[in-house]
């Protein structure tokens, strides 16, 4: 049964494939919904820098932290299928909240899940934004992977987490990290799916992100028909954090209007009736 938010419910516990997941919804309830996807180490506090201006700016944002992150339930290990499972339960989620389309912003792993969701699914996304998403490992990928399993372990990093995720962070980073370099993953990618994804599309990569090159993104912008790609100097691999305010006024230009254009078609095609007669 689908959750329902007419009572004013902003956030709650869905129950999805077995375990729980915590959602949250701000903005107006007549706004364009966003769903916001994590990256692999993150939660909804993630995104504390770009709801505000979307609801500001009249978008309605979804973010859930994913299985095992946040205030969702505990997760006990990563599957080798683990970002198409993950995938799946935005999917699932986005069912229970009665949402049927929705434009998607990424990052990292969760722009690993929205290219699935975009390409699988494409009825379902309008628009899409993809900030430092990986289709594959590189050896780039694997170098940043190999610094983070150490720093994981030691602070500023480990006390973050732990006000991230709470007494679960340890066990999820170090599942997260050993799943990411375990050889298994070395046949990983998404590079088919490429060419199944038809909405618009605004690839975004720092010109130093620690975990993928350049080519990494352009890759990327290749595979998707008449994307953009917006390669930033000077920015590694968070640059909704690092750049907030360039970050936010470029999305929301990528975005468009919160009044949903096929909606504002009808509304003009109406008028424009009535006026005939």
């Amino acid at each position: 049964m689908a959750i329902s938010l007419s009572d004013g419910r902003r956030s709650g516990l869905a129950q999805i494939a077995g375990h729980r997941l915590f959602w949250q919804i701000e903005g107006p309830p007549d706004g364009r919904p966003v769903l916001l996807l994590h990256h692999g180490l993150g939660s909804v506090r993630a995104w504390q820098k770009q709801i505000p201006s979307l609801t500001a700016a009249g978008w309605r944002t979804v973010a859930y932290d994913r299985w095992g992150y946040g205030r969702s339930e505990a997760r006990p290990a990563f599957s080798p299928n683990f970002l198409r499972n993950d995938a799946s339960e935005a999917v699932q989620l986005l069912d229970e909240l009665g949402l049927d389309r929705v434009c998607i912003v990424g990052h990292s792993d969760g722009g690993s899940l929205a290219i699935l969701l975009a390409a699988e699914h494409p009825e379902r996304v309008e628009r899409l934004v993809l900030v430092a998403a990986h289709i594959d490992r590189e050896s780039a990928t694997l170098d940043g992977l190999r610094s983070l399993a150490q720093a994981i372990h030691t602070q500023p990093l480990k006390g973050g987490l732990r006000r991230e995720h709470g007494p679960k962070a340890d066990a999820l980073a170090q599942a997260w990290v050993e799943r990411w370099l375990d050889p298994a993953l070395e046949e990983l990618t998404l590079e088919p799916v490429l060419a199944g994804i038809r909405c618009p599309t605004l690839v975004i990569q720092g010109e130093l992100d620690e975990h993928a090159t350049p080519e990494h993104a352009r890759r990327i912008a290749r595979g998707i028909h008449g994307s953009q790609l917006w390669l930033i100097p000077g920015v590694r691999h968070t640059p909704m954090h690092e750049i907030p305010e360039p970050f936010n006024a470029r999305l929301l230009e990528f975005l468009g209007p919160t009044i949903d254009p096929q909606s504002a078609g009808l509304v003009e095609s109406s008028a424009s009736g009535a006026m005939r007669r």
